[in-house]
């Protein structure tokens, strides 16, 4: 039994197909498929139903597989014992980051960080959290940064930065002439959220809810953007909430619809997030103290109550 049958054997679980788990192998489909069936051989089972279509695992194949991933796993952990033993920070690294997040916190972070470690290869990614959270399970994504807590058991959080929301009020709403907003101003009714899969909307939503009990789900209106709330917002269409970073964009004609929350101000708890097994963690621990450096400085709030991000 060797390593690489067994990556090939993951590999194969994975795409349910002999052809396409080569492809991301990077060997031919009689190499890969000689091998499984040498480790088949060996171990006298058949781990994958190929009767099937698509190619499906037996059950005493589910079992190999998770225990695959396991070994897998901690026979990277000896290249990273490796790495960290010379103080070596480079390699592949693959993170995925929410939607939300994305477009205002990448272009502070990626020029200094590229050129701070300029041996290690970001991939990056823009996904949903239940994506990130799905793909860091199952080994594709090495690290994430999403709103915490999520409350995964297999998923570590390092907490980044604290980001207030901030109330984004077009002229003519009844909370326009507000200096100050406070939570038990909020009414769903008349919000405008991000479509169903943002853990934004669920911040939205929870922090309504916890003062507003009667509050109903029918929204006016939904969308995948902020940027497209806030020109709804413009239109007269209702009030918004957004992160704060996102307040830095806003157009000077803006900003006087801009206004911020009594303290303790609701605020979403940003981390960046691994799985428990710790792989590459010289990288994330430069990625966290890249990013937690360079958002000192645009983030000087500190009186914040943490909004959950998880539906309730």
């Amino acid at each position: 039994m060797t390593i690489t049958q067994l990556i090939y054997v993951l590999a194969v679980a994975e795409h349910q197909n002999f052809t396409k788990a080569a492809e991301k192998c990077f060997v031919t489909q009689p190499t890969l498929s000689m091998q499984i069936q040498k480790l088949e051989d060996q171990l006298d089972v058949q781990i994958f139903d190929r009767t099937k279509k698509p190619i499906e695992l037996t059950d005493v194949g589910r079992k190999i597989v998770s225990q695959a991933k396991n070994i897998v796993n901690e026979s990277y952990r000896i290249q990273d014992i490796v790495d960290q033993q010379k103080g070596f920070i480079g390699g592949e690294f693959k993170l995925g980051i929410i939607p939300t997040i994305m477009p205002t916190l990448l272009p502070m972070f990626l020029k200094t960080f590229i050129k701070k470690h300029p041996k290690v290869k970001l991939k990056i990614e823009e996904l949903t959290t239940e994506e990130i959270i799905s793909k860091i399970t199952d080994g594709h994504l090495d690290a994430a940064i999403v709103a915490t807590p999520l409350e995964q058991e297999n998923i570590k959080e390092r907490v980044l930065y604290y980001e207030p929301f901030v109330s984004y009020i077009p002229k003519g709403h009844r909370l326009h002439h507000n200096k100050k907003i406070g939570v038990t101003d909020l009414d769903l009714n008349d919000m405008l959220l991000l479509e169903d899969g943002h853990c934004f909307r669920d911040g939205v939503i929870n922090l309504c809810k916890a003062f507003k009990d009667n509050t109903n789900d029918k929204f006016q209106i939904e969308s995948g953007s902020i940027e497209t709330l806030v020109k709804l917002s413009n239109e007269g269409l209702g009030m918004t909430l957004l992160p704060y970073l996102h307040t830095l964009d806003i157009k000077d004609s803006e900003k006087d619809n801009l206004h911020y929350f009594n303290d303790p101000s609701p605020a979403r708890e940003v981390s960046i997030i691994y799985h428990k097994s710790e792989l590459k963690m010289q990288i994330i621990d430069a990625l966290h103290n890249v990013i937690s450096g360079i958002i000192r400085g645009a983030i000087a709030f500190q009186n914040v109550e943490i909004i959950s991000p998880l539906p309730k």
